[in-house]
């Protein structure tokens, strides 16, 4: 490469930066992979897996956060030898993260690349939420991100998205990989034509109605929250049955919302995925709604005893263990991210031969104590979205009260029936949820939108369910 800017070597474009046709056989796009990868035996999985996990590892030894970490624990380079060592490797979390990037601001030493290998390549820079401080960043390398949009777009694929379909993302659009990530999949490896409206904070949700109606919308992609709530400004709003729009799927991340209330509200089926902003799209449902096909030539994962670490059976709940195996800027190697889910014990019958993850049930660092028994807010919301006098939004406020410090968690729903009897409807919810979650709580009915300042259902799409003022 020369250093004059007048030199077509100067810039290091992308088309140049990768084999495509190479990356494209190892990570085949749809429809390539129904025929292909999706119909490997287990054997032949196995052996793609190994192959590309003790690329990984030799990777993280290149990476100083891998060399440190793992040195720590007396791991040391030759002893992992296939993936029966993969329980050799120590386990880190988002905490390691943090502590990586107040050690060597403002980028960690967790990646692989800096922004000084833009020299030499073309990267992207997208953040996670930033909820609790400055968002944290990561840096994608060409084959990071080329092989993210393959895998969104096997999602859509998956789901039912078709070339010429015309789909709204209602994800938020800006340094998060929300609203970028599928539309780089999408217009790359789906045919289907991304209309990135964002989230109602970049565009107010009776626009997003109005644009539905006027351009033939026939796939919407956001969370389940947001979803809901666009269906209501378009029933209770506008006067419009959302079910009369044409909308013909939803692809959302269910975790533990009530699946047959949304569709119900738009006539249309909805489909579960997984992703993460370090990984991509780890798992997705197919036209089978049976659970999500875990994409396993691109990662491992494990579901483990959030105690002990140990693999669960099954069937069985635990934390995601998460390992990626086409990575080269940041890869992932044991991460735990905190999420809880289990793997279906049965075969698909779509044929697809990678195994099926459950739902996600929530998240490990979302838990709270209360009085002994370990709470969900997702758990909290499964109850909520049964009672039809609510609109399914809800909030948790978890405090210590009285002399002795008492454990209480006040859940606030918003109930829409104008005509029922908000004393019923707290009575219901409050046996409800001793049901569902094995300890009381109290229910606080208000009106619709009062809870809008808490969650952010109608401003952004990682809408807040629980704040512990305990802390």
């Amino acid at each position: 490469m020369t250093n004059s800017p007048d030199s077509a070597d100067f810039i290091p474009w992308y088309f140049r930066s990768l084999d495509f046709e190479q990356l494209w056989r190892d990570y085949p796009p749809p429809p390539t992979y129904f025929q292909t990868t999706a119909r490997l035996s287990r054997d032949e999985l196995r052996a793609l897996q190994e192959k590309r996990f003790l690329a990984t590892v030799a990777r993280g030894w290149e990476i100083e956060f891998f060399k440190r970490h793992w040195s720590e624990h007396g791991l040391e380079p030759g002893d992992i030898c296939g993936l029966d060592d993969l329980a050799k490797i120590p386990v880190y979390d988002v905490g390691h993260i943090r502590k990586s990037i107040e050690r060597n601001p403002p980028f960690g030493d967790f990646m692989g690349i800096s922004p000084a290998d833009g020299k030499r390549m073309p990267l992207v820079l997208q953040t996670s939420g930033g909820t609790t401080g400055l968002p944290r960043p990561m840096l994608y390398a060409p084959q990071d991100r080329e092989t993210m949009a393959i895998l969104g777009g096997r999602r859509l694929a998956m789901h039912g998205v078709r070339p010429g379909d015309m789909v709204l993302v209602t994800l938020s659009l800006g340094l998060g990989n929300g609203g970028m990530a599928p539309r780089e999949a999408m217009w790359r490896y789906s045919g289907a034509v991304p209309v990135m409206t964002g989230s109602g904070a970049n565009t107010p949700t009776r626009r997003q109605i109005e644009i539905v109606k006027a351009w033939g919308i026939s796939v919407l992609l956001g969370f389940p929250a947001y979803l809901r709530h666009m269906a209501l400004v378009a029933r209770d709003e506008f006067g419009i049955d959302p079910r009369s729009l044409g909308i013909r799927l939803v692809g959302t991340h269910l975790g533990m919302e009530n699946r047959e209330q949304l569709e119900d509200l738009w006539g249309a089926r909805a489909f579960d995925m997984y992703g993460t902003h370090e990984s991509g799209m780890l798992a997705a449902e197919c036209t089978q709604q049976t659970g999500m096909h875990a994409m396993e030539d691109a990662f491992i994962l494990e579901v483990a005893n959030p105690e002990t670490g140990q693999p669960m059976p099954d069937g069985e709940k635990g934390t995601l263990y998460i390992t990626t195996l086409y990575k080269y800027g940041a890869p992932q190697i044991r991460f735990n991210v905190n999420d809880i889910s289990a793997w279906h014990t049965d075969a698909c019958p779509c044929g697809n031969t990678m195994r099926r993850l459950k739902r996600i049930f929530g998240r490990n660092d979302n838990m709270v104590k209360l009085r002994g028994v370990n709470v969900f807010p997702e758990a909290v919301g499964a109850a909520v979205v049964e009672d039809r006098r609510t609109n399914g939004e809800y909030f948790c406020f978890v405090d210590r009260v009285g002399e002795a410090g008492t454990d209480r968690m006040d859940v606030w729903v918003e109930v829409t029936d104008a005509a029922a009897d908000r004393e019923h409807v707290r009575t219901d919810l409050e046996r409800r949820m001793k049901e569902v979650l094995g300890v009381k709580v109290q229910v606080t009915p208000v009106a619709k939108g009062e809870l809008d300042e808490f969650t952010m259902t109608s401003q952004s799409s990682k809408v807040k369910r629980l704040l512990d003022r305990r802390k």
